[in-house]
């Protein structure tokens, strides 16, 4: 699997690449600016690009713009971004990017190998990948008595969260210690109360709420 990956500062680009490379990934390219990612995206053509939010030169959305700007040319283009901190207006761009897989972590969640490489693995086959933190700031923008949100029950809340982290309906079994079949119905519910059609297609679903609970922004 080729990444492309863009990261400014250098210890931490360089230890990255070491460890998507102990992981079995052929690192295509490790840049530091946005210019360079942009060459980079159009001429390597990677399976997924992981991209820092902030690169030189202007340091504010240069990633991110980069990346989305690949993904207009090479739609479904999968993408991991990485952010210091929970920039919601970043992840509803992301979101808003229509198909293909997506992710959204913080860059604690580097530190933690297996759960990161596993990020970059779930973005790469056309999965999602979204930070808790980031699901529960936009979930939390509704309050508990806003409509349609407020329909749901705490356990519908707890499954919609881990449904909105990119987590298949087996994975929130065994997390929540509870049968497929419960998460099954949980799920319906939540359409149904979300006014979503139920759909097979995991990735779908999740890109679906969360671009519904935050498209009255």
């Amino acid at each position: 699997m080729r990444v492309v990956l863009a990261e400014d500062l250098f210890l931490l680009r360089d230890g990255l690449v070491r460890m998507l490379e102990a992981f079995g990934f052929e690192i295509a390219a490790a840049v530091e600016t946005g210019p360079e990612l942009t060459r980079a995206l159009a001429e390597l053509e990677p399976d997924v690009a992981v991209v820092d939010v902030r690169l030189p030169p202007t340091h504010t959305d240069e990633g991110l713009q980069c990346a989305l700007a690949a993904r207009k040319a090479r739609p479904g283009l999968p993408v991991l971004v990485l952010s210091q901190h929970v920039e919601q207006l970043y992840a509803r761009e992301l979101l808003a990017d229509g198909d293909g897989g997506i992710g959204y972590l913080l860059k604690d969640r580097v530190f933690d190998a297996e759960q990161f490489v596993d990020a970059v693995r779930r973005v790469a086959a056309g999965g999602t990948a979204m930070d808790p933190q980031v699901i529960q700031q936009l979930l939390s923008r509704r309050s508990a008595g806003d409509r349609p949100l407020g329909r749901l029950t705490p356990r519908e809340r707890e499954v919609l969260e881990l449904m909105a982290q990119g987590r298949s309906n087996a994975g929130i079994a065994a997390q929540l210690v509870v049968t497929e079949r419960a998460i099954a119905k949980h799920t319906s519910n939540i359409f149904a109360k979300l006014g979503l059609e139920v759909s097979d297609d995991d990735n779908r679903r999740v890109l679906a709420v969360i671009a519904y609970l935050d498209r009255d922004r």
